[in-house]
């Protein structure tokens, strides 16, 4: 028997690794088993290239609870080590050899699969467990060996009586871990972290079917049959699925097989995604994976951190930021890369060269895809829109790249659902909505019922009308009004409907500047100065007497500020400001500027205003009330 000290830099390697190197603890496990995976996968590549005459046969791994002997064991059937190997590999914290192997195997490894890239991935170990045990046999014919170590620097290695090729680790549990001697906890970490590794991974045994037995069909003494029933074996409990849909090839899946890989990743969720992208590119990085466009809500926090990534089928983390575009952090799916860099704890990304040009390609993809969805079949890719258009007004908003791309498929619906691309609406438009200065007016719409009176006042001029209703569409126009020439964005509840478009022709009023003079000062003592700015204006004298309009800009930079960005404070803060327009032509404005008595006219023009009010959903609470009364009063 060998006994030594581990040949480290600091005085006590272990609580620097329990306290510092490890931003969680349960990832020992999935540490531990990427390095089996990886002593399985090199043995797999010497077979293949005729290094060994050993055969590979269908190794898997092992996951074992001792919950009495308070020990965990991993068991894999890999190429195993040597007492040399393991003083190299083990004792020199040189690390997991996988850098190594595939340094000298460069060529032909290339492609094998193997992780790698573990740090210190076998001594993750120690924090959970107060000793560890390593047996091992290598595929070389040399006698097995037993490596132990209590969590010091001291160990000891002698021979072992291992027959059978593969390395088994113990953990001895500590006592403040005793966690992860739990079934239900051990299960859990493998579905997390190990659900798809190359491997299959053993934890127990399972009863199913005997899919040899045909249960017989019994008729009793009154000739009533039944089924005998149902003979059962035991089987491995295999843990997790080796060939995940995203390391096949595109040419090889049906849909169903993307659903149902959908359902894998997602059990809990019930509805089908509406359409995948599959990722595979080998130069100049490595990245293979599935998005998928699910059903999207205008809530975009409640939607991200559910892409999945892994390393070489290992999962790191779901929390892509910097990988994937932030707009396209909405999506689910899988992304599998051995270029993304990682720090010892694989929990955070560091930005490099390696990750921006996989963003770009990830941006660059989902456009592509986007737009031959819409070329292929515009009728559906219209039907998925509303839920869909959040990501793609998003990373129109984000993202120059995706901006330039989304003119061939970003569609603008109308109320009276019709879908425009921005250069079809342009056309149908531009004879009718340009006004007198020459800038193509686009009216739109966020809430089809609450403006509806607007709506048809700018239908019954001809107008199209657009329905544009995600929380993100103020910054869009902007957007979108910077980088079109000669266009704008107006509301339909912004103005009078003749002062949207404006164009040469000119109402003329009916009423004498006196008698405008005299109905501005009456309106100005009645209505609250701190809420509605009078505006007379000439219009149809079948047209609405009082409309209430929010300017465009202010209402746009209050909304703007909400969502963050575009407009400072001063605009959030701003108490609601609305115009009153009247008109001064309507019969009910000339009867309100005629009526002497005081309180009559006074109860015309608040009626009215309670009108105008009420198709903005602006009257609530006690005026409501009151309103509601006093047209039961007018009608009695």
């Amino acid at each position: 028997m060998a006994k030594g000290s581990i040949n480290v830099s600091v005085e006590n390697i272990f609580p620097l690794i329990k306290k510092f190197l490890y931003s969680d603890h349960e990832i020992f496990l999935r540490e531990l088993i990427s390095n089996g995976t990886d002593a399985t996968l090199k043995l797999k590549h010497l077979t293949s290239i005729g290094e060994t005459s050993v055969e590979y046969g269908n190794p898997k791994l092992e996951v074992k609870i001792d919950k009495e002997g308070k020990k965990l064991h991993i068991i894999d059937q890999g190429l195993g080590m040597t007492a040399d190997e393991v003083e190299k590999y083990i004792n020199q914290v040189a690390f997991s050899g996988a850098e190594e192997f595939l340094d000298k195997y460069k060529d032909s490894a290339k492609d094998s699969g193997i992780i790698g890239h573990f740090g210190l991935g076998f001594y993750s170990a120690f924090m959970v467990a107060e000793k560890v045990e390593i047996i091992t046999k290598s595929f070389k014919d040399e006698p097995a060996a037993h490596w132990t170590c209590d969590g010091s620097p001291e160990f000891t290695l002698e021979a072992s009586d291992k027959t059978d090729r593969g390395t088994e680790i113990i953990l001895h549990i500590a006592d403040d871990s005793t966690e992860f001697l739990e079934e239900a906890r051990i299960s859990s970490l493998l579905s997390k972290y190990n659900k798809f590794m190359p491997i299959p991974i053993k934890f127990g045994t399972k009863e199913v079917n005997d899919p040899e037995h045909e249960p017989a069909t019994i008729t009793d003494k009154d000739g009533k049959e039944t089924k005998e029933p149902q003979r059962k074996i035991t089987v491995d409990n295999i843990i997790n699925n080796p060939n995940p849909a995203w390391t096949k090839q595109p040419a090889d899946l049906e849909t169903e097989d993307y659903q149902n890989f959908y359902r894998e990743l997602y059990p809990m969720q019930f509805e089908e995604p509406l359409f995948h992208i599959h990722l595979n590119v080998d130069y100049p990085f490595n990245l293979t994976g599935i998005l998928y466009f699910p059903k999207m809500t205008n809530d975009m926090g409640s939607q991200k951190d559910k892409i999945q990534l892994y390393q070489n089928q290992v999962y790191v983390t779901d929390n892509v930021e910097g990988i994937v575009p932030e707009f396209l952090t909405m999506l689910r799916g899988v992304i599998d890369s051995p270029d993304i860099p990682l720090n010892v704890s694989r929990s955070y990304l560091q930005a490099d060269g390696a990750v921006k040009k996989i963003s770009s390609y990830i941006t660059r993809k989902v456009a592509d895809k986007l737009k031959s969805l819409f070329n292929e079949n515009r009728e559906d890719f219209e039907a998925k829109w509303n839920d869909i258009k959040i990501v793609i007004e998003y990373g129109m908003l984000s993202e120059d790249k995706f901006f330039d791309k989304a003119e061939a498929f970003a569609l603008y619906p109308t109320v009276d659902g019709a879908y425009y691309t921005y250069e079809e609406l342009s056309e149908k438009i531009k004879a009718n909505q340009t006004d007198k200065d020459g800038k193509l007016v686009i009216l739109y719409a966020s809430d089809k019922d609450a403006q509806h009176s607007y709506i048809e006042d700018a239908k019954a001029k001809g107008y199209e009308v657009l329905l544009l209703d995600s929380p993100i569409i103020s910054h869009l126009m902007q957007k979108l009004e910077g980088s079109k020439e000669n266009i704008t964005f107006s509301r339909v509840d912004a103005d009078h409907v003749n002062n949207l478009i404006k164009k040469d022709e000119t109402q003329i009023s009916k009423l004498s500047d006196d008698e405008n003079k005299k109905l501005e000062d009456i309106l100005k003592e009645a209505i609250p100065a701190d809420k509605f700015m009078v505006q007379l204006e000439p219009s149809d004298s079948d047209a609405s007497p009082f409309i209430i309009t929010q300017p465009e800009f202010m209402r746009r930079m209050k909304e703007m500020q909400q969502t963050g960005g575009g407009g400072m404070n001063m605009f959030g803060n701003m108490p609601e400001m609305y115009n009153l327009i009247v008109n001064t032509n309507a019969p009910l404005v000339s009867e309100i500027l005629n009526t002497e008595a005081g309180d009559d006219q006074k109860r015309l023009i608040t009626q009215s205003l309670d009108l105008a009010r009420l198709s903005q959903g602006l009257l609530k609470g006690e005026e409501l009330t009151k309103f509601i009364k006093r047209s039961y009063s007018m009608i009695k």
